[in-house]
């Protein structure tokens, strides 16, 4: 048996999209190629690895088995792919995951501090939801991630980067009534606005509220903070923000109030990640000194 890191990485895709035609797209083959090196694989391992239905492919007990067997034989295979990207420290290419509440704030100070040390740097960025960021990370699309800790996952390094507390957001009017002590559990929830689900900083507003998603009435769904910004800046209500999104928030919205919370503050704790599999030859710890850097500067901005 012969299978190659190629084999591995189109069964792999398939196994996560359950789609040949999807799985295609990810590994860049075309359809007809990625079905016939699923055919070789079970030829040369004598087994039957994938039920081929009409809408979908699933594996079958020896498929999911083989799927462990090859995130470790690919996990290995990058962690020796990265000993030589990063003996020079923070060099080479690196595929950063980022959160959309972070992204837009945190990046515009990072990346010239990171260019600043290389400018031979290759940098992927690729920002997505929390679960689809350490998806990523896990399997070996990311060499690092940025998102909010504790993740709850086995087998990742989390450094934290900083602390980020919430500030309520609304305008003059919205806050005129909430008093001088504000304290989340005592909000109206009719009047709070929410990203969508999936996105941790409304499971954290919740959490810090004691509500569930089910107790607040507006339903919208909101993708980004700017959105909820704008709609709580114009008497719709009010949200959170992290003090990391609030300079560049005030500057968007005119009309937009912050008020702070009562001690203790809520905050949220975000970190830099990377597989525990992965060589640390120093790019990651310089990579979080410069994430470190770039939150604290963004931070001393906030005019609250």
């Amino acid at each position: 048996m012969n299978l190659t890191l190629r084999q591995l990485r189109s069964f792999i895709a398939l196994a996560e999209t359950g789609s040949f035609v999807r799985a295609a797209e990810i590994v860049h083959v075309s359809q007809p190629a990625l079905s016939q090196q699923i055919k070789e694989m079970e030829a040369q391992t004598g087994l039957r690895l994938v039920e081929r239905q009409p809408r979908r492919a699933v594996l079958t007990p020896a498929g999911h088995e083989l799927q462990a067997h090859a995130r470790a034989v690919l996990a290995e295979m990058d962690a020796l792919e990265q000993a030589a990207r990063w003996r020079e420290g923070l060099g080479g290419r690196l595929a950063l995951g980022v959160i959309p509440t972070v992204a837009p704030y945190l990046l515009p100070v990072a990346l010239p501090l990171i260019r600043s040390r290389n400018l031979t740097l290759e940098l992927r960025i690729r920002e997505s939801q929390t679960e689809t960021v350490l998806d990523g990370l896990e399997a070996g699309r990311l060499d690092a991630a940025v998102v909010a800790l504790p993740t709850g996952r086995a087998g990742l390094v989390e450094v934290p980067l900083f602390e980020d507390r919430f500030l309520l957001a609304g305008n003059a009017a919205t806050l005129a009534g909430q008093g001088a002590a504000i304290r989340p559990d005592a909000l109206d929830p009719d009047r709070l606005l929410l990203l969508e689900e999936g996105h941790c900083l409304a499971d954290q507003a919740l959490e810090v509220c004691a509500l569930r998603r089910a107790d607040t009435r507006v339903d919208l769904g909101a993708s980004s903070l700017a959105t909820l910004a704008g709609l709580v800046a114009e008497g719709f209500g009010f949200t959170f923000l992290p003090e990391l999104a609030a300079a560049s928030e005030l500057a968007a919205a005119p009309r937009l109030a912050l008020h702070r919370f009562a001690d203790p503050q809520p905050a949220r704790r975000l970190g830099l990640l990377r597989r525990r599999t992965a060589t640390d030859d120093g790019w990651f710890t310089t990579l979080a000194e410069i994430l470190r850097e770039a939150g604290e500067a963004r931070l001393a901005r906030l005019p609250v």
